[in-house]
């Protein structure tokens, strides 16, 4: 089983803790994995709604990407099963897009 490009690059930005978009899309490519410019936003778009990461403009043509410090507190069970049906639902709704 192949594991999901998303989980490749949440690995790569776990790893660095801080770095920009265009170091991890030249470590991406590096590594071997070649992605689309348009695939490469909806990955980050997708860590940011999961808020596993934060994504911020330096420059113009630079994004700053971070990964978000979890913060101890009480884990609702309703609140994470609305979630995760939001998650499921959102997936859902980019029929044509493999995961």
């Amino acid at each position: 089983m192949a594991i999901p490009i998303r989980n490749t690059v949440f690995d790569k930005i776990k790893e660095a803790n801080r770095l920009t978009d265009v170091e991890l899309f030249k470590s991406l490519v590096k590594d071997g994995y070649a992605i689309a410019e348009d695939r490469f936003n909806k990955i980050l778009l997708d860590l940011e709604i999961l808020g596993l990461i934060t994504v911020s403009w330096v420059t113009k043509d630079e994004r700053r990407i971070e990964v978000v410090k979890e913060v101890d507190k009480e884990v609702d069970k309703i609140e994470e099963q609305v979630k995760e049906t939001m998650e499921k639902d959102y997936e859902a709704s980019f029929p044509g897009v493999e995961k």
